[in-house]
């Protein structure tokens, strides 16, 4: 593709995978098949880019977000493969924006776990529900103070949703206790800068996040507190992630009440909202936590020792999101060189080779 890949996915079950560009396109393969073009969808109301995409857990639908307030559904099960936003198929909008505000954008989405609802993260620091069955919006919470730029759930019970936000905080919410009390259940601190990305370790109980401060950090919500502590500042610079570097003085400074179990460093988080995850539970046990980077390469990290396992280098620019495939020993890069590439290695739950073995791991690209 000319255009920046933001986005690529697995499938729960790994039998699709989604890519998504910011030049309105979203590609969906069917891995089964030989990585057969399954859906070429065209994106409606493009701001900016695709930010992000989920799959419902049939595999039947797709939700986009782009920076508006209006998230697309596509049926990704329908015979057309061509997708064409209410010209070859209809893109119903579902509209997030409690009145006339359109000034917002939504930089993560994802459906709950049973397909029912939507949940998504906002740059007017907000986090909304969609309900699909009723059609409407049925919650909105102002939960940061900042952009949040990350949800996603705890757990299959889809109970507890995550959220990561610019405001350098993870916070955790119960659905059950959303209209009660209109307050997090618990706030995680130890970033320095804003939080880009969470994935969560699907167990209710440990959890991800990458940030700006150039780390990633594992949680266990059994260690947040009801609140964050008051009047803390790190900075004595000025510093913009978006076109500038991360300044050096900055590299050692630790947070006072640093509540995370392990940090892991060594990627660069600069420019967009780098993605970071676990490694498959079938293939690997979870024992590997991997992330783009703005220097074109996906880091592989040891989830115990916070080791770099491996680098992956292929890529010309910044690598924005990576996924593993749940069953199989292969990983897919996407980047904004403009390349979707994949990595397949030794399938013996190891993480792929490191460098000086690199002539092991085979590369394809799609695009």
């Amino acid at each position: 593709m000319a255009t920046r890949a933001y986005v690529s996915q697995f499938s729960a079950d790994g039998s699709l995978f989604i890519a998504a560009f910011q030049g309105s396109h979203i590609r969906v393969y069917n891995v089964e098949r030989g990585w057969k073009v399954h859906k070429n969808i065209f994106a409606k109301s493009l701001r900016w880019t695709v930010t992000d995409t989920s799959l419902s857990p049939d595999q039947r639908h797709l939700v986009y977000a782009t920076m508006s307030t209006i998230v697309h559904i596509v049926d990704v099960g329908s015979a057309a493969t061509e997708s064409f936003a209410n010209i070859t198929e209809i893109h119903d909008g579902l509209l997030l924006s409690t009145d006339d505000d359109d000034s917002f954008g939504i930089f993560s989405v994802k459906f709950s776990t049973e397909g029912r609802e939507v949940v998504a993260g906002s740059s007017d620091d907000a986090i909304y529900v969609y309900d699909l069955e009723a059609n409407k919006l049925s919650l909105r919470i102002s939960a940061h103070d900042s952009d949040v730029n990350s949800v996603c759930f705890a757990d299959e019970s889809g109970h507890l949703i995550y959220s990561g936000s610019d405001d350098n905080l993870c916070k955790v919410w119960d659905r059950r206790c959303f209209r009660a009390k209109e307050k997090p259940a618990g706030v995680l601190m130890g970033h320095l800068e804003g939080i880009t990305f969470l994935d969560s370790r699907g167990d209710g109980r440990y959890f991800i996040s990458n940030s700006k401060d150039q780390s990633i950090k594992l949680w266990d919500i059994r260690k947040m507190s009801p609140h964050p502590a008051r009047n803390i500042w790190f900075r004595n610079y000025e510093w913009d992630y978006r076109w500038m570097d991360y300044p050096p003085q900055a590299s050692n400074v630790k947070h006072p009440y640093d509540q995370s179990i392990a940090t892991y460093k060594g990627h660069s988080v600069l420019r967009t909202l780098i993605r970071c995850y676990f490694s498959p539970e079938y293939s690997t046990g979870q024992r590997y936590i991997y992330t783009g980077s703005h220097d074109g390469c996906v880091y592989i990290y040891d989830l115990v020792s916070g080791a770099q396992v491996t680098k992956l280098e292929h890529h010309r620019s910044t690598v924005r999101d990576c996924s593993w495939h749940p069953n199989y020993p292969m990983l897919v890069s996407s980047s904004w060189d403009g390349d979707v590439v994949k990595w397949e290695f030794p399938g013996n739950g190891e993480a792929p080779l490191p460098p000086k073995r690199k002539q092991q791991i085979r590369r394809r690209h799609f695009f």
